[in-house]
């Protein structure tokens, strides 16, 4: 009965458009981060999307506009100070710092002479306003996400080969430095439309939590991988269910604490991956 309700309101159908497309793109793209153990990059990508979007709302332009252009250009600022298009956890904190401090520079600068036109955009970039797309917003987060995901999956078994070991990838004739840069503009374009869903200072959870779960539920890549992105829509179904039922629950919360509780649910019981590892190739 509730749910049928919550399907009824457009605010909810809206989200559940927009949100179903994010965590899928979230879930095939966190499974990379994970695998390739370049988690960092996105924690490095959400405090990117905070400077980003602020950056174009100081200056008076949309703040889609400085999500993706920042977190696809830093992206691929990361991937050439990386070996192959993979950047060190040096070269990420060295940037990470540098943006975590444009961000903060930004912020001023917008709640001194932008925010009393929008108040409420600040707080909306940091935890996310997924009740609040319009239909269009809605629209237009959820083509960017199947594009993020049909980007993943085209890419997928050479990026997984290159995953499990560059070097014979490499010399196997795998363009893994391309590789590398194309999945690095991708993560940027999934951490800034996911933004819009559980803000800047969650995006590291929808991308780390079902990819983490999943890799404990079995070894089989492909397996794994699809998993990840069942999960990740779970987890914002159950997230947005749970808001739209206990109002006082932001969304954000609701669907990073789902996720987060899946993942350690596969510690609590106990649940360990069985399957073979597969020989890469």
């Amino acid at each position: 009965m509730i749910l049928a309700t919550a399907l009824g309101q457009p605010f909810f159908q809206h989200a559940l458009l927009a949100g179903t497309a994010i965590a899928a793109a979230a879930g095939l793209t966190g499974y990379f981060l994970v695998l390739r153990a370049q988690v960092f990059t996105g924690d490095a990508l959400s405090h990117v999307a905070f400077a980003g979007a602020l950056g174009a709302l100081a200056f008076g332009f949309d703040l889609r506009l400085g999500l993706f252009a920042a977190t696809i250009a830093v992206a691929l600022l990361l991937g050439t100070l990386g070996k192959r298009g993979r950047p060190d956890d040096v070269a990420i904190g060295s940037v990470f710092s540098w943006i975590l401090g444009l961000g903060v520079f930004f912020l001023t600068l917008y709640t001194t002479s932008r925010s009393a036109v929008n108040g409420s955009a600040g707080v909306n970039v940091l935890f996310g306003s997924i009740f609040g797309l319009s239909a269009g917003q809605a629209l237009t987060a959820a083509l960017v996400a199947v594009g993020v995901c049909g980007v993943i999956l085209a890419i997928a078994r050479p990026l997984l080969f290159a995953s499990v070991d560059e070097a014979v990838a490499a010399a196997r004739g795998v363009p893994v430095r391309v590789l590398g840069f194309v999945f690095l503009a991708v993560v940027g374009a999934c951490a800034a439309v996911a933004s819009q869903a559980v803000g800047s200072l969650l995006i590291l959870g929808l991308l780390a939590a079902p990819a983490g779960a999943a890799q404990r539920l079995t070894d089989r890549p492909f397996r794994a991988l699809f998993l990840s992105a069942a999960l990740a829509v779970g987890s914002m179904w159950a997230g947005l269910t749970l808001s739209y039922v206990v109002p006082k629950v932001p969304p954000s919360f609701g669907i990073l604490a789902v996720a987060t509780a899946v993942y350690a649910a596969t510690f609590a019981t106990g649940i360990r991956r069985r399957d073979p590892v597969p020989l890469p190739g």
